[in-house]
């Protein structure tokens, strides 16, 4: 299986903070791949930069290769998928999380509620 992580879900399993028994069970699996887009790194990024998250590059770079990611770039198809995509967030990365996760047709691990408002998201938590 193939799913796209939000960008807290790796914070939080880097950090060691619990996760649901099913995430938990989905980030041990070894048939699973688990996908983060450029843009959680970028989103990190920010957030350590304003103080707002104690995650530094090195961190990052830590998690990626501790929780087996695979990093994939935010490419054009997914930016198109950010048109017309209704409005239930207004937090850019979310959106384009979404895009991603709609373009890849991937299930997106997640606790935001909000994601289940987009059709054809599958959200999985």
């Amino acid at each position: 299986m193939r799913v796209l992580l939000d960008t807290q879900v790796v914070v939080m399993a880097y950090l060691g903070e619990a996760l649901p028994r099913k995430v938990q069970i989905l980030l041990e699996d070894a048939w699973t791949e688990r996908v983060l887009t450029s843009i959680s790194l970028i989103e990190v990024a920010i957030k350590n930069e304003k103080g707002a998250l104690p995650m530094a590059r090195e961190d990052v770079e830590q998690a990626v290769t501790d929780l087996r990611l695979t990093v994939i770039p935010f490419t054009q198809n997914h930016a198109y998928r950010l048109f017309g995509l209704p409005a239930h967030h207004h937090d850019p990365f979310d959106r384009m999380l979404i895009a991603t996760a709609l373009s890849e047709d991937m299930p997106i691990v997640s606790s935001d509620r909000q994601f289940k408002r987009y059709r054809g998201v599958r959200v999985i938590w």
